[in-house]
């Protein structure tokens, strides 16, 4: 969270600040380009990690800033129209999620391929965490890098474990043993 003063006074939150000028429409444009999020979802989403509570976020703050803190948003935002754009941020985080690991455990990726992808894709967030105004630490940044190529370079290592020990086309189709051959023909005759 930015500081507890934020709570109070939104004019004092800082983020967002490189689009101060965009409309709504080109962030979104950009943002479905190179993600999976519309630019509601990825600005309260930023919103409500910002302005955590123990109690969970202030959904009611943030939809009524939603245009002090955010410049390319217009409207305020009721609590549950909050509540439902960080839903769906966190049901596309999770799909997005799904869809690589099985395209990297399935075999369809080789380790370098992934490699790459998770390159691609860190660019994109380290750029959409410069433009809203967030920066980490350069050692927190390589070692979530790290973190994430060894647990990848683990995935693919198992997926193709896995991979090689199932059974090929020529496999499945090979011929039944003459016993069970017998068994089949018995049940079949059988009223």
């Amino acid at each position: 969270m930015e500081e507890s003063d934020n709570l109070k006074d939104p004019n004092k939150y800082k983020k967002f600040k490189k689009v101060d000028g965009a409309t709504y429409q080109r962030v979104n444009q950009f943002l479905r380009k190179h993600t999976h999020i519309t630019a509601r979802e990825w600005a309260i989403a930023r919103l409500c990690a910002d302005f955590k509570t123990t109690g969970g976020s202030e959904m009611t703050f943030i939809g009524e800033n939603l245009p002090e803190l955010c410049p390319f948003m217009l409207d305020t935002y009721t609590p549950q129209a909050v509540n439902q754009a960080r839903s769906s941020f966190k049901k596309k985080v999770k799909k997005a999620g799904a869809t690589f690991f099985y395209g990297a455990m399935c075999g369809f990726f080789t380790a370098e391929e992934l490699d790459e992808i998770l390159f691609e894709t860190s660019e994109v967030a380290r750029f959409l965490l410069e433009v809203e105004g967030t920066s980490l630490n350069i050692d927190d940044e390589i070692e979530i890098e790290d973190r994430i190529t060894e647990v990848m370079r683990g995935v693919a290592e198992a997926a193709s474990v896995v991979l090689k020990s199932r059974p090929g086309p020529e496999e499945e189709g090979e011929p039944m043993e003459k016993e069970d051959e017998e068994t089949i023909e018995k049940e079949d005759e059988e009223p």
